[in-house]
């Protein structure tokens, strides 16, 4: 197989063949596309896989058409050649010319090769074209500390962090360096100066080039993933001498963040870990991608900042009552949010269905409720299908009293 083979199939999975509006529609929902032995060519629409037609025909894949597909995207690289053989997986970046750029990962599994190739956006988004909050102004306006955004691989973190520096772009006259794997949105300079470094072509690892960057004298630092402990360390040593370190972590929500971090060291530093983590964390927003009515996916949030409290908590740790999850649902006024409200508040407006608001949610209770009073303000029927359980189960442990009666 040769490269412009390799870019056809891209570009037809893609829908990028033809020009109807079905094709263009296609193009822009296509997240992922997956070559799996033994499938047929699929891509990602919605969260959803679906087999692609290309032709000459290529129904399921074959070990041999898969190992090809990888060399080709590999192109004799040594250093993704030795990840794959010593690793079992490799990351890398594909181009097919100006249109269209991957973040690819190639996997064994059973002795055959996979892939699974992310299309990454070349237009970087602003802020209110992802119509996220206005609290995220803040973010950008914040001068040091660490700022973290998490959520599952594919949840949208790298693309509100672009946001992000998008919007220190055009408002500060400052240097910003950006740690990647590969390399997602191409910054253009505008009022701020952008140095994009990339893993594997311009350093070795995330720690490695997060202690380099601070001897380039950036206000702005972006660290693809926090990784390690090692990467974290130097964050936090970042953090607290005056830069803005922006990152990513593959965890749920708030606590696990803090729980995460901490876990990646040893129980003798916790406690000054602890500490220095209160004194730089400055905000953390949470993500997951939810089905929206209609078709697509909408992004629900949870954002969590810095004040006494969430410090108290980082430093002693969560007892009842004292959770991140309370914390942040006593300060809505000052725009942070738990998934539980966020949920609740797409299924007001309309966004997610009901089944979707309780799958995405924290505390399913919590949602249900809130659910309850919204079809009570619209005027609908509350389903008393729990009700009726509970008073089954009732009776068939015992009387029921009235709510009224008080046993003495």
């Amino acid at each position: 197989m040769r490269r412009a083979e390799l870019d056809y199939i891209l570009t037809t999975m893609l829908g990028m063949d033809r020009q109807s509006d079905t094709m263009i529609r296609r193009r822009k929902e296509v997240s992922d596309l997956n070559f799996t032995v033994d499938r047929p060519l699929q891509v990602e629409l919605a969260g959803e896989l679906t087999p692609v037609a290309c032709n000459p025909p290529l129904d399921n894949l074959t070990p041999y058409q898969t190992e090809m597909i990888a060399l080709n995207l590999i192109n004799g690289n040594p250093r993704l050649t030795e990840d794959l053989i010593r690793t079992g997986s490799c990351d890398a970046s594909y181009s097919v010319g100006d249109l269209v750029r991957f973040r690819v990962n190639i996997f064994t599994q059973r002795g055959k090769f996979s892939i699974v190739l992310r299309k990454l956006n070349t237009e970087i988004p602003t802020l209110a074209q992802l119509k996220l909050p206005e609290i995220f102004k803040k973010l950008a306006l914040e001068k040091t500390g660490l700022v973290l955004v998490t959520g599952a691989t594919g949840s949208g973190k790298t693309t509100t962090l672009a946001a992000v520096l998008h919007e220190i772009n055009t408002s500060k006259a400052i240097h910003i360096i950006t740690l990647e794997d590969p390399v997602e949105f191409v910054h253009t300079h505008k009022k701020s100066t952008f140095n994009q470094r990339e893993m594997g072509s311009d350093f070795s690892t995330f720690a490695a080039g997060l202690r380099a960057a601070l001897r380039q004298a950036p206000k702005v630092v972006l660290v693809g993933e926090m990784r390690d402990r090692e990467t974290v360390e130097i964050g936090l040593s970042a953090a607290e001498t005056g830069h803005l370190v922006l990152s990513t972590l593959h965890t749920i929500d708030a606590g696990q963040t803090i729980n995460r971090i901490l876990g990646m060291f040893e129980p003798e530093e916790q406690e000054q870990v602890r500490v220095r983590l209160a004194d730089t964390l400055r905000w953390v927003v949470s993500q997951r991608l939810a089905p929206k009515v209609g078709g697509g996916r909408y992004a629900l949030l949870e954002i969590m900042g810095s004040n006494l409290r969430t410090k108290e908590t980082i430093i002693h740790g969560e007892t009842e009552g004292k959770s991140f999850y309370e914390i942040i649902e006593s300060n809505t006024t000052f725009g942070w949010r738990n998934f539980d409200q966020a949920c609740l508040e797409a299924y007001e407006h309309n966004t997610i269905t009901e089944e979707t608001a309780l799958l995405y949610s924290s505390k399913r209770g919590t949602v249900s409720r809130g659910i309850d009073v919204i079809k009570k303000a619209r005027g609908e029927v509350v389903s008393s299908s729990d009700l009726k359980m509970k008073t089954e189960s009732a009776k068939s442990s015992g009387p029921v009293f009235p709510a009224t009666l008080k046993l003495k």
